[in-house]
Parts: C-alpha cells; sequence; structure tokens
C-alpha cells in the first residue's frame, strides 16, 4: 500500500536529501556556524560547542593512545553528564563504535552486554564502577577510564557541590586523559553505510538484551528525519560539506514554524544511555544548536523550576516524565508560556495527561514512537496546532513507511484493523549483532517487525495497541492492557497504573492492575475495579488490583511489565 499524504504537513518535503557523513560531523558544523553559542549546562557548569569539540578531540586523541581504532567498541557506563557527550563524540572519532551500558543494570548484565558487543573500553563513573568492578573484570574490557561529577565543578563552588572525587583504582582518570592530550584531528576514513556508529542494546523488558547494530548514515538519517520534521524543511548540502534546513521562500520559521537554528533551549533529562536520549536529546540539539540544560536525574520541582530559571523552549520524554510533573500539587502555577515544543515517545502517553499537559502548555505537545531497532524514531505528530491526533503517535515520517500486518500470516491488514506494526526506512537497523536467527525473524525484506500492536486511520495517523507479548488472552479474547490503563487514569486516586495477564487453567490469563494512588489519596480494591470495570465490555474486566508504592520503570520510563508479571508468579 503507497504512503498516505492525506494530512502531511503543507509545506514539508517528501523526501529529503541526506548528507553521507559520519555522526560527529553534527557536532563539528555547529561548532564551526556558532562556536561560542553554549552547548551545555551542567549544575551551573557551561560549555560552549567549540569547547565541546576541542574535549571530544582530546578524548578520541587519548583513546586512539589506548589502541583503540576502527571497529573497536567504547562502552559507556555514564548518567547525562558533560563527559558522556565527550566520550560519545570522542569514541566515534576514532572509528570505534559507541555501546551504551545503562547505570540501571545489575553486575550480570552489565558482564553479558560488554562481553557480547565485545568492548574494548569501559567510561565509567566513580560512583557507579566499584559495583561492576568484578562484573567488568570478567568481560573482554582492557581498559577502564573513570570520571566524577565533581569534575565537572571548580573549586571555588565544590563547597555547594557536596559530590566529592572518589579515585578509583586500577583504573584511568578521563580528567587527566583530556589534559595530556590535543585537541589534533584523527584521520580515520569511515563508511557511513557500513560502519558501526552504535551498538545500541535493547531494552530487555522482555528477555535477555541483544544489540541492534546502527550504521552513521542510520543515526544520521533519523537525527536529521526528526530535526527537518520539526523545521518544517527540506536539507540543502553546501559544497564545504556542511548542511542546513532549507525552507520554503514564503517561510519565515520565528513565525511559521516550532523550531529554529540556533535559538532553541532544550531541557534534557530523558538518559543519553537510551535510543531516544542519544538521537532526540543529544545528536538532535547539537546538530540545532540548541542548548542544552543537563540533568542527571528526574527531580519534578528542580526539572519544572528550570523551565522559568533557563528559558526552556523544548522538553520531551516517556510519560513517567510527565505524571509527576501535572501531579505536582502547584503545577498550574508554573509559568510555561516559554514552551514550544514538549515530546512525548518511549510508551504511549496517557490520554488524560495529554489533556493537562495541552491545557497548561500554550505551545504543542507531540507524541512520536520508535524502538532502538528504527535508531529512535518512525512516526511523530505534525508540529502544528490543531493537525495533532490525540491518542494517536502520528505520521510516518520522511522516507518511512508503516503497514499493519496479521502477526501471524505476515499478511498486509485493511486499514483500521489492529495488527503487528512493520517499518521500513533509512533508520532501520543492519540487524542483531551476533544474532542472525534473531535478525532473520523481524527484518524481511527490508521491513522491520516491530512486536507491537496498532492500526493505521484513514488519514495515515498511526495509533499503538499493545505489545503483542503484552497482550493478555481472556477465554480467547484479546484484552489489550493499554485500554484498561487509559480507564485507570481517569481515576482521580491514580498517580500511574500498569495491567498484565496472570496465568489461570480455566481463563488463560486474568487481567488484573497494579496502582499506584496520588500522594494524599486513597482508594480500595472494590472501588477501583469498580470503575474500570463499568466501562469496558465484560471480557476486558479486571479480575484483581494490586497497590504499590511506585510501578517499576526502565531507564528509559517503560513500565517493566516483566517485573510486574514475577510478583504475580
Amino acid at each position: 500500500m503507497a504512503k498516505n499524504f492525506k494530512y502531511w504537513p503543507d509545506g514539508w518535503p517528501e523526501s529529503l536529501n541526506y548528507p553521507n557523513v559520519p555522526v560527529f560531523k553534527l557536532l563539528d558544523q555547529t561548532a564551526k556556524r556558532s562556536p561560542n553559542r553554549l552547548a551545555m549546562i551542567f549544575g551551573g557548569m557551561e560549555l560552549t560547542f567549540s569547547e565541546l569539540k576541542n574535549l571530544t578531540e582530546r578524548f578520541a586523541n587519548a583513546l586512539k593512545s589506548l589502541g583503540v581504532g576502527k571497529g573497536d567498541k567504547v562502552a559507556i557506563h555514564l548518567p547525562n553528564c558533560p563527559q558522556f557527550a565527550i566520550a560519545y563524540y570522542g569514541a566515534l572519532r576514532t572509528g570505534a563504535a559507541f555501546t551504551p551500558v545503562s547505570p540501571l543494570l545489575s553486575p550480570s548484565e552489565i558482564e553479558h552486554q560488554l562481553n557480547d558487543s565485545q568492548s574494548k573500553v569501559l567510561v565509567s563513573l566513580d560512583l557507579l564502577y566499584p559495583g561492576a568492578a568484578e562484573a567488568v573484570a570478567k568481560t573482554t574490557v582492557s581498559k577502564v577510564i573513570t570520571t566524577s561529577i565533581a569534575d565537572c565543578f571548580s573549586a571555588v563552588i565544590q563547597p555547594l557541590k557536596p559530590l566529592g572525587k572518589f579515585p578509583v583504582e586500577g583504573t584511568l582518570d578521563m580528567a587527566q586523559l583530556l589534559a595530556e592530550h590535543q585537541p589534533d584531528p584523527l584521520d580515520v576514513e569511515i563508511d557511513v553505510e557500513k560502519d558501526l556508529a552504535h551498538l545500541a542494546y535493547t531494552g530487555g523488558t522482555t528477555g535477555v538484551s541483544k544489540g541492534v547494530m546502527l550504521t552513521h548514515k542510520n543515526v544520521i538519517c533519523n537525527v536529521l528525519q526528526y530535526s527537518c520534521w520539526f523545521a518544517g524543511a527540506q536539507l540543502i548540502l553546501r559544497e564545504d560539506g556542511t548542511f542546513g534546513p532549507d525552507y520554503p521562500p514564503d517561510v519565515d520559521p520565528h513565525v511559521d514554524r516550532m523550531a529554529v537554528t540556533d535559538e532553541e533551549t532544550a531541557l534534557v533529562v530523558v538518559p543519553w544511555f537510551h535510543a531516544m536520549g542519544t538521537i532526540a536529546y543529544l545528536n538532535n540539539p547539537v546538530y540545532a544548536g540548541s542548548t542544552m540544560v543537563v540533568f542527571p536525574r528526574f527531580d519534578p520541582v528542580e526539572y519544572i523550576t528550570a523551565i522559568g530559571k533557563y528559558g526552556a523552549t523544548t522538553l520531551g520524554g516517556a510519560p513517567q516524565l510527565f505524571v509527576p510533573l501535572v501531579n505536582l500539587p502547584n503545577f498550574k502555577d508554573y509559568d510555561l508560556s516559554g514552551i514550544k515544543m514538549a515530546g512525548s515517545g518511549a510508551a504511549p502517553l496517557p490520554v488524560p495527561v495529554l489533556k493537562q499537559l495541552e491545557e497548561s502548555f500554550t505551545g504543542i505537545v507531540l507524541e512520536a514512537y520508535g524502538l532502538t531497532e528504527v535508531s529512535m524514531g518512525a512516526t511523530c505528530n505534525p508540529p502544528i496546532k490543531g493537525q495533532t491526533r490525540a491518542g494517536s503517535v502520528g505520521l510516518p515520517i520522511f522516507d518511512t513507511e508503516i503497514i499493519i500486518t496479521d502477526p501471524a500470516s505476515g499478511d498486509e491488514l485493511p486499514i483500521g484493523e489492529e495488527g503487528e506494526i512493520c517499518i521500513k526506512g533509512p533508520q532501520v537497523m543492519q540487524g542483531y549483532w551476533g544474532r542472525p536467527e534473531a535478525t532473520a525473524e523481524v527484518l524481511k525484506d527490508g521491513w522491520l517487525r516491530t512486536g507491537d500492536i496498532g492500526r493505521m486511520d484513514d488519514d495515515g495517523f498511526l495509533f499503538i495497541t499493545d505489545r503483542i507479548k503484552d497482550l493478555i488472552l481472556y477465554k480467547g479474547y484479546n484484552v489489550y492492557p493499554r485500554q484498561l490503563e487509559e480507564v485507570l487514569y481517569d481515576h482521580p486516586a491514580v498517580e500511574n497504573a500498569a495491567v498484565v495477564g496472570k496465568k489461570d487453567p480455566d481463563a488463560g490469563e486474568k487481567p488484573i492492575a497494579f496502582v499506584q494512588l496520588r500522594s494524599g489519596m486513597d482508594a480500595s480494591e472494590e472501588d477501583i475495579m469498580e470503575f474500570v470495570n463499568s466501562r469496558v465490555a465484560a471480557y476486558k474486566k479486571l479480575r484483581g488490583v494490586i497497590f504499590v508504592s511506585e510501578i517499576p520503570v526502565s531507564g528509559a520510563g517503560k513500565i517493566l511489565k516483566r517485573e510486574l508479571r514475577k510478583q504475580l508468579e
């Protein structure tokens, strides 16, 4: 079926001109264009784009001196901080691939990922590494580089920053390496269509994580797909090798578009070790020349206060970022008028939460959809007031096609029917690292089988129903947890909720809700069940409610339903 352009934004090109450049060129051209613009603010520390580029080149030379070269893997085991960005672009300059290691992983999970990726160097935090050291010793890692949050602050303000630096025996100090090496460009030939930029691991929400192979071209395409989507512009490729937005002749981006090059300020708390973080909240703002206000962890009050403090114009993350914000007792008292765009991804945003956000922002709330296997993203709502569609994750972005298929037969289904979402586009992965059979299961003729269930409407908008593995089979009927979760979020006492299936010898699986109540509010199991069950078909009714202090989520904000299923077992 041909791509549906019925509701394609007016003036947006249908296809983009993509440059053949390695990922670090995103930083290089911004540093050349706007060297003195602030790239990053971190706890009061400031870095310009030219300073960031300088440090990444120093780190690249440090890695080269340690024997890192083309085809090697550099693992980064850090929270969001300047050192993460320095290590990321520095590793790519050597021709090595970056593999992110979540600080939330257990030692056994770290050991699996480092060995599976055959990582040569690990960059870690002084506070994190001691807990992982024993596991790292069992891996292919030959050198460990540690850094400290305290390195970001001068001696004058140290009394205001209660974090000290902890020397880690047997590791190299990142600050010392940066001081010892010069910012000399490396001459490394990179084949952007073949050489890996990322070896990013799946979230492991349903089992052992797998390495997703992404080339420089995959990453570049996905960064530019979203940057040009927000800008509503084609790409102009210049003779000097740089590239940027090319607007239609009658368009003034300051008036007609939501994002303007070198003028935005983004709040960044989405972890860079996650696909959404690396693409949308590191590479995207770096390419666009946006100032990043970076947080290593999420504190709702600190985050929402930063909007006015730094004049933020964009923000975003998973629903688990927005739910605590709208539930702040004084949420409506904060001035959010400067926010032009708020993006939501990684998991479906409950419609009641979306409505609260839209009432508070003068800008636009955009839901999008993707997964690690497509670099980051595949769809997004139009960044135009009045053209978004509530409950939908939007339209397939530039050069991206989506079809809905029968999960069993693989046959394409008619418009409106629910089935497995399949994606084709330049951002689709090359396959799973070292797993040809797993690759063959999900990649067929260029189409990626996502494992997600959804439907397309007549206008080309995609609606996510659920994960195939989250589907509950109750007496032969399909019960989609998200439909029940949407109802749960309408209950005034519910802050967070998740529905999973509990094995039952008679019914197959019974829908059970895990509920996190709002602070200071109360509700009984009977109250919750009556509220939900009166609003759904008989076969979809909840068969139990379990109250918890907190719903478990991954670093990316996805609810860990496998953990909830374990509790039921």
